[in-house]
């Protein structure tokens, strides 16, 4: 089980890489506009090892675009870029739950249902991610 979810969980990573690509944002960008939703903060990305003038540029590159205001929160179209990005990585992440069965599909959630609720309830992990989980 922790294999397949670790397959999955890479399938959608790659199909976020593409999102983001597809979106025009460079791997900073991509950080920098999450931040600006309010999904994370930008303290949660220093281990990724961008400086602070990476972080600044970016954030300038987001500003010419539109996307984000000088005090570095997202305008409605940064909103709305990052919410597309999102619905793009949903679209190609799709395919392999859509190879399920519904039948299948109810017997995932009976099987995960308890643990999945378990594990974000226990404390173990940090309670802010790089995720965006219920954020985005």
């Amino acid at each position: 089980m922790w294999h397949a979810a670790t397959i999955l969980r890479e399938h959608r990573d790659d199909g976020h890489l593409a999102a983001l690509l597809v979106a025009g944002l460079d791997p900073v960008e991509a950080l920098v506009s999450f931040v600006a939703i309010g999904a994370a903060s930008a303290e949660r990305f220093e281990s990724r090892g961008r400086s602070p003038q990476e972080w600044s540029a970016a954030l300038e590159r987001l500003a010419v675009r539109g996307l984000v205001t000088e005090s570095g929160t997202a305008t409605s179209a940064g909103r709305e870029l990052r919410a597309e990005v999102e619905r793009h990585t949903d679209e190609l992440a799709a395919a392999p739950w859509l190879a399920l069965t519904p039948a299948d599909r109810t017997r995932l959630t009976e099987l995960l249902g308890e643990f999945w609720v378990a594990v974000p309830g226990s404390g173990l992990l940090p309670s802010e991610s790089t995720l965006g989980i219920g954020k985005v």
